[in-house]
């Protein structure tokens, strides 16, 4: 049957069949997935003396050397690994017109030729010779989102190149109805935050780096070792169940090239972090990021903390960084390929925020504590990757290592009204926190691909992943005024009541996680065109993961009166000299009393630190089932069956359940999923997906273990359950050429007894999590536009030159609503309660509006030479951070927008010149009590600016 391809291969392919379609691509995106300084040659022979059947064992030969190939049974060859330039191929055949083709080969591109044989020599206007990019590329990823009949998007390295985007966070930033929050890795996927979302790292899971979350922070993933971000918005039978905003599946780079070694050098400032006067960080961590410590022997009989209360100048706090990149290719045998690919990456930022912060806002408007703030920050990422590659034929096994030490050193001061009806209700109350977070991520994986025959595919892989996350030593002070009413007078520990209130704090989480994956796909039922119309999947994926957390909070309790009950006079303290207040002479003096929860040193296990911990299973079978109808239309549907165990125990101080049997989470789910796609023509698809999943509540949010922020405290709930999640979406896709798409979907999700952040009713203001009400729902439309305004191409001896100029767009629009149920929770809850302000509100975290556009020109003066320049702006509307309760406004997150210039230039063949210049609309961040309309938090994140420079040897 004959089919014309347009776009990708900007040809026409009359008289050429799905099956060799497939093959050419098949080559194409394995070929060019691995290939990046090297290109390749592959196409298909055909006999024009008997209806265009293929040529098999034809010689192909590159004029002048010995290098070349035969065709196979389908008349398909492929000549890899060879370096840029012009090629004279030689095809021969005995009894057959010998031909002699001149082609281009580019760098990490494949070029094709199709050539008809026979007696007598077909014409040059017969010949088809085209050239398709790496996988990574943005038309690559393009063609593969119009193949699959799934809904899916991917953003690969060539666009995070374009855009200067340097971690993974930022990255999926850049894809239709996913924000960001502020402050951290976390993102939100159509309104819907960390907990429905599911991080893999090339399909198998990945742990948290943080309790408070279930994802690990995206931010700590330098986009170099990211080969492309797939990102599905639409649940699979094949995924985790957990799952209702998207699942992130990162795909590390693979190198099968000839060998290279690149090295880069970065510099950069935070404009805020710059303009002070000077930058201050705390005592104890290196600027390396490696860096870890425990508490002394005996803190409780003496005063043996060694690292200062105090802060200290730091350096200039002008960022860095540096990266190596490397890999190599050997061929064992003309069908067996041995590769390997390394990257060494480390890099280093500072920031400075200043502005205001208020907690605990009533129903009058009152903050109950209202500062002036600063926070300086430092951050360290170090990455190491590594992976080995073996491939012989059509059978892969691949095995990957990555390493991650992400650091954040904050030094954070605040000074005004800690309590307006106690500690300094006038103002004058100062609070320092310094604190150094480190996390430690292994990741070990080995993958395999088989096709076993022609019918049968088997995929695999195995994973073991160790997470350490440490914060050791965090110290926080705080001073009042001697006199309350001269809030800028002397300050001392004399009126500080809470025993909290000065402290160190040590915190250590582990996380180990094994997990599998394992597909076999039967294809059957070949069609009129020789190709397989339907496929049957059946795969396991099990994941088992033991989750160890412990604290431990050494406070410093200010003490009033001594043994004889006599008044203690507390003497003034200087606030940036509290070293001299905390010694073992006013220990011994008894100014003070170091204490546990548990107790102080007449307390037998007072050393003993506040935990939990827990297990995590997940055992779950599917099926898959796909079927091509007809060359328009593709259904595939799928059945997934999880078992889900989750065990946890705890030790606190707000109870103790230490067994994890005890409080056991067991469940099994049946979990429906279906797609389809109907293609309108060659450049059109409409497609609809639906599914059920769920939702599970996270270690932290059960354990009933007492978090304290500077002005917030978070306390877990054990009685959590589960949600249950139904997800629909219809898209229509259009994709006038290879680069370039239009699409507008529609999604809808309705969510059972959702889980919410609230704020517990008590005199604390303490936030915990519950199931807020019986019902969630969220409903939306997304719009992206990908559009080449100008393109041109001019041939020269040596390449092809290309001048673009380009413009994206990708929106979405959200409207969000859930019941708010005081009822239900306080019959679901033995320990929880709350009041929520409205009976029906949005969803936390959910803008009604996000938007990202950019407009880019690319223009090539040589094969070595070349310019690249983006503009790129995103912007999201307001959104809840905290639902109201008590009569209390919701507390929401002003929107506002970022822009964004990147350019780079390639000098030659060797160097490559870049420079960004991110947020430079600098917008004020902030944060509001919408009811009483009162300010909580406002600050601004200043402008950064990079300058980059890459040798290729």
């Amino acid at each position: 049957m004959a089919l014309q391809y347009e776009g990708f291969f900007a040809a026409n392919y009359n008289n050429y069949n799905m099956r060799q379609l497939l093959f050419v691509f098949s080559v194409l995106f394995t070929t060019v997935f691995y290939a990046q300084n090297t290109g390749s040659v592959a196409g298909k022979l055909t006999d024009i003396d008997f209806n265009n059947e293929p040529l098999a064992f034809a010689n192909i030969l590159i004029k002048g050397t010995t290098t070349g190939t035969t065709s196979d049974f389908d008349g398909l060859y492929a000549i890899d690994n060879l370096d840029p330039g012009s090629y004279t191929l030689v095809f021969s055949f005995v009894g057959y017109e010998t031909q002699e083709i001149t082609v281009e080969v580019v760098a990490g591109k494949v070029t094709e030729v199709n050539v008809p044989m026979g007696a007598s020599a077909a014409s040059l206007d017969e010949v088809i010779i085209t050239t398709t990019t790496r996988k990574e590329s943005e038309a690559a990823l393009l063609l593969e989102q119009k193949k699959a009949t799934g809904i899916k998007t991917s953003i690969g390295a060539q666009e995070l190149s374009r855009k200067g985007v340097g971690d993974v966070a930022t990255a999926v930033t850049k894809v239709s109805g996913i924000s960001q929050q502020e402050g951290s890795g976390s993102v939100f996927v159509r309104g819907l935050g960390d907990r429905y979302n599911i991080t893999t790292l090339n399909g198998l899971p990945l742990p948290s780096n943080n309790p408070a979350n279930k994802n690990i922070d995206l931010d700590i993933f330098s986009t170099n070792i990211v080969e492309f971000i797939a990102i599905d918005k639409t649940y699979n039978a094949a995924n985790y169940g957990d799952f209702a905003g998207a699942n992130i599946n990162i795909i590390s780079k693979d190198y099968t090239g000839s060998g290279f070694l690149q090295l880069g050098l970065s510099s950069g400032a935070n404009t805020e972090a710059i303009g002070t006067e000077d930058f201050y960080l705390h005592e104890g961590p290196n600027y390396s990021g490696f860096y870890t410590t425990d508490y002394p022997d005996y803190p409780l009989n003496n005063y043996n903390f060694t690292t200062s209360w105090d802060r200290e100048k730091g350096p200039m706090p002008v960022n860095s960084g540096i990266s190596l990149v490397g890999g190599e290719t050997l061929r064992l045998g003309d069908e067996t390929k041995l590769s390997f690919f390394g990257v060494g990456n480390y890099s280093n930022g500072f920031t400075y925020k200043e502005g205001l912060s208020r907690g605990g806002v009533n129903v009058s408007g009152v903050p109950l504590s209202n500062f002036d703030f600063e926070n300086y920050e430092y951050k360290t990422n170090t990455t190491l990757m590594g992976n080995i590659g073996l491939k012989h034929k059509q059978q892969s096994i691949k095995y990957n290592v990555l390493y991650l030490n992400s650091t954040s050193q904050k030094q954070m001061e605040y000074d005004g009204v800690i309590n307006v009806f106690d500690d300094a209700p006038e103002g004058g109350g100062i609070i320092q926190r310094s604190v150094f977070d480190r996390t430690e991520l292994f990741v070990n994986q080995l993958l395999g691909d088989h096709a076993i025959g022609e019918q049968f595919d088997v995929n695999w892989g195995v994973s073991y992943n160790m997470l350490y996350n440490n914060v050791p030593n965090r110290r926080q002070t705080t001073l009042l005024p001697v006199n309350p009413n001269d809030p800028d007078g002397p300050k001392s520990m004399q009126l500080v009541s809470s025993a909290s209130a000065n402290h160190r704090f040590y915190q250590d989480l582990n996380e180990d996680e094994l997990a599998a994956n394992i597909a076999t796909t039967f294809k059957f039922s070949k069609n009129e065109d020789d190709e397989y119309a339907g496929k049957v999947t059946l795969g396991y994926n099990g994941r088992m993961k033991k989750v160890d957390f412990e604290a431990t909070q050494f406070n410093f309790r200010i003490l009033l009166r001594d043994s004889n009950n006599n008044l203690i006079t507390q003497p003034v303290v200087e606030p940036y000299n509290v070293d001299a207040y905390f010694t073992q002479e006013n220990l011994n003096a008894g100014l003070f009393r170091i204490e546990t929860f548990r107790g102080n040193v007449n307390t037998p296990n007072a050393l003993e630190p506040q935990f939990y911990k827990g297990d995590q299973n997940i055992h779950a079978g599917f099926v898959n089932f796909e079927y091509t109808f007809s060359p328009k239309f593709s259904v595939i549907a799928g059945l997934r069956g999880e078992q889900i165990t989750q065990t946890i125990g705890w030790d606190t101080s707000i109870s103790s359940s230490p067994e994890p049997e005890d409080n056991k989470f067991d469940t099994f789910e049946i979990l429906p999923a279906f797609s389809l796609k109907y293609a309108i023509n060659e450049k059109h698809n409409l497609k609809f997906a639906a599914s059920k999943t769920y939702t599970l509540p996270q270690f932290k949010e059960r354990a009933p273990f007492l978090f304290q922020e500077v002005n917030q405290d978070y306390i877990g709930n054990p009685d959590l359950y589960a949600s249950k999640d139904y997800n629909a979406d219809i898209i229509w896709e259009f994709f006038p050429e290879s680069d370039e798409i239009f699409s507008l979907g529609a999604f809808g999700k309705y969510i059972l007894d959702p889980i919410n952040q609230v704020t517990i009713a008590s005199a604390s203001n303490d936030i915990s999590w519950v199931n807020s009400g019986d019902y969630a729902m969220a409903i939306g439309a997304e719009l992206e536009v990908r559009k080449n305004l100008f393109k041109s191409e001019v041939e020269t001896d040596d390449s092809t030159l290309a001048t673009v100029f380009s413009a994206g767009l990708n929106a979405a629009y959200m409207y969000t609503d859930q019941e708010l149920d005081d009822e239900k929770v306080a019959e679901e809850n033995s320990i929880i309660n709350t009041v929520f302000t409205n009976k029906n509100d949005r969803l936390s975290g959910a803008s009604d509006f996000l938007m990202n556009a950019d407009i880019s020109f690319n223009k090539d003066f040589s094969e070595d030479r070349n310019f690249m320049t983006t503009l790129a702006f995103n912007y999201f509307s307001d959104r809840i951070y905290a639902l109201g309760v008590q009569g209390r406004g919701n507390m929401v997150d002003k929107g506002y927008g970022t822009l964004d210039f990147i350019t780079k230039y390639q000098v030659n063949e060797h160097i490559t010149l870049g420079a960004s210049f991110k947020n430079l609309l600098n917008p004020s961040v902030e944060r509001y009590q919408d009811t009483q309309d009162v300010d909580v938090m406002t600050y601004k994140k200043g402008r950064d600016f990079k300058l980059s420079l890459s040798y290729q040897f």
